[in-house]
């Protein structure tokens, strides 16, 4: 006869250590999730903060690469003598002017790069620094003057006015019509236009144009600058002519630029909360039709810190990591056009707060430039 057994289930205290065991195994699991989604969250927060990083400092690299192309390091003149207005310099707040290297000759010349120490918006409890600079644009063509036949100039000759405040060109122009080659818009009001023959430099600002015509007005709005004061003692654009005056026809050999004018600093003003690197191209006033192309543009956010110091050369001192010019050391007066080097220091946080340190994740980058059309120096400048 078969007997059958007793059925058996958990005890209590199997029951508990069980549980005990499975809630250990759930608390590892979610622990080890947690802590995944934290790493994860500071990679993210890292990851952004180094992107912005990246994209600020690599375009203001290539542009302090540029800085001073077919200008060099004598900077370009700009009216001088009695009357003469300052020279409006772009930034974060109004009424900033160019700090301005006086030659011998007292003439004004506006150096390839312009140094801006804690002109800047202060963050963190510390003033950022600007820089402006000057280049020519690569892409735009060249145009030359006087054409070689009067009667026929080609689509990338000219011919300047006498009193040198406006150039006739053909309707095939490319700078009227544009380079659609190289993807280059046409010449417009707030471009600036370099002038450059073995006389020397000049430049002017674009104040309107027609089909066959660009036009520097003198006290212009578009001239936020100041640079088309024709009415002052020293003309730059009349003083490289073949003939210093207003009335002789414009026969010396002369290459027309468009000339850029780079200004960064960080912007507080448009996103308080969140300041960004702005990069400036010329300059326009607020309003004005045609000039979205010289709106400031955000490079990279958030920026907490822009920190400039350049290395000089005069042949003997060779002072290093300069924070302002004109600066005096070991009896010597240096000025801007005697920077080789520029020392960025670019600091960002990212957009949130870190969960894991409670905290912004922050990063710095910092780096040197040598500014390759302001390495050579003329020897015979001053012989």
């Amino acid at each position: 006869m078969h007997t059958p057994s007793p059925e058996r289930g958990f005890t209590l205290v199997e029951l508990l250590v069980s549980l005990t065991i499975t809630l250990l195994v759930t608390g590892a699991a979610l622990t080890t999730f947690s802590n995944a989604l934290t790493v994860n969250d500071s990679a993210a927060q890292l990851s952004d903060a180094n992107q912005n990083l990246r994209a600020g400092t690599n375009q203001l690299i290539r542009d302090l690469m540029q800085a001073g192309r077919i200008i060099g390091p004598e900077g370009i003149p700009l009216p001088t003598g009695a009357g003469v207005q300052a020279f409006s310099r772009p930034g974060p707040v109004a009424g900033l002017t160019f700090n301005l290297v006086v030659d011998d000759d007292t003439t004004l010349n506006l150096p390839s790069i312009t140094t801006g120490y804690q002109l800047g918006p202060t963050i963190n409890g510390s003033r950022t620094d600007i820089v402006t600079i000057m280049t020519v644009d690569e892409f735009m063509p060249v145009l030359q003057t006087p054409p070689t036949v009067p009667a026929t100039p080609t689509a990338v000759e000219g011919t300047i006015a006498p009193d040198g405040r406006s150039v006739t060109l053909p309707t095939t122009s490319l700078w009227i019509t544009g380079d659609t080659t190289n993807d280059t818009p046409p010449i417009q009001k707030g471009d600036l236009v370099l002038f450059k023959n073995p006389k020397g430099m000049a430049m002017v600002t674009v104040t309107s144009t027609d089909s066959t015509h660009i036009y520097f007005g003198a006290n212009d709005p578009i001239d936020w600058f100041h640079f088309n004061q024709f009415s002052v003692p020293q003309v730059p654009i009349v003083l490289i002519k073949q003939v210093a005056d207003t009335t002789t026809a414009w026969t010396q050999r002369t290459t027309m630029f468009r000339a850029l004018m780079i200004t960064y600093y960080v912007d507080n003003t448009t996103t308080p909360e969140a300041p960004r690197l702005v990069r400036q191209l010329n300059h326009c006033p607020a309003a004005t039709p045609d000039c979205l192309l010289f709106e400031p543009q955000a490079l990279a956010g958030i920026v907490e810190d822009l920190d400039l110091t350049y290395d000089l050369v005069d042949g003997v001192n060779n002072p290093t990591n300069v924070t302002s010019l004109p600066f005096t050391g070991s009896g010597v007066t240096y000025n801007s056009n005697q920077i080789r080097k520029v020392n960025v220091h670019i600091g960002v946080r990212s957009e949130v707060v870190s969960k894991p340190a409670q905290d912004y994740i922050r990063n710095h980058l910092s780096t040197s430039v040598d500014v390759r059309s302001l390495a050579s120096v003329d020897r015979y400048a001053n012989q």
